[in-house]
């Protein structure tokens, strides 16, 4: 019976959507972290309750990681290859588990004028919703993926180089106490593009051969 239930999905296409389902939601809770971490620097949600807030937000990602690697033990055919979905699943943890570091620290390292990441934070959410759209056309318009993950790529790059230019401003000036906690939350915040970018790579070496 479940090989003929298997047998039904992937005839139906249910296959594919259950797979990409479980992208999206470790998307999903991965863009609420980011937007916590948003809330959390501009004083809208205090440290100590942002950092509870993450783990409930983890907890939720961690859950749909799961649901992807089991659907991916049984599954008779994918979007994209295996390795490439796995890669592309352990890469938005990755990006998770560094924005939930961010806010941990945040909440350690009592760390003042933190509005100054805004902009880091505003380009790792255009690097999600970039992730996103490539997943979404996955199924629907392949043809695009390519460039949904260019988009991606692009915002963890930017996410790079605004980190050297903060770098750069800390190294700069007296090399306090305070300073190097800012260097630690913006080395985070560096992190997380790298793991857009290598979210983006994954998608886009898997769509590259389909």
């Amino acid at each position: 019976m479940r090989r003929l239930r298997r047998i039904r999905d992937l005839m139906t296409g249910r296959m594919d959507s259950a797979l990409t389902e479980a992208l999206l939601g470790q998307l999903e809770a991965t863009k609420e972290g980011a937007w916590l971490a948003m809330a959390m620097i501009g004083g809208e949600v205090g440290r100590t309750g942002a950092h509870e807030q993450m783990r409930a937000i983890e907890h939720l990602g961690d859950e749909e990681r799961a649901r992807l690697v089991d659907e991916l033990k049984t599954a008779l055919v994918t979007p994209i290859d295996r390795e490439d979905l796995f890669r592309l699943s352990r890469s938005i943890d990755d990006v998770l588990d560094s924005l939930r570091d961010f806010v941990r620290e945040s909440h350690l390292y009592r760390v003042p004028d933190q509005i100054r990441f805004t902009p880091l934070l505003d380009q790792v959410i255009v690097g999600i919703d970039a992730l996103e759209n490539a997943v979404r056309d996955l199924a629907s318009r392949p043809s695009v993926v390519v460039q949904d993950a260019l988009e991606a790529k692009k915002a963890g790059g930017a996410i790079r180089r605004m980190y050297q230019y903060e770098i750069s401003r800390i190294f700069s000036g007296e090399l306090t106490a305070d300073a190097m906690k800012q260097r630690e939350l913006v080395r985070r915040l560096e992190i997380v593009g790298v793991s857009i970018g290598d979210a983006a790579d994954a998608i886009a070496d898997g769509a590259m051969k389909r």
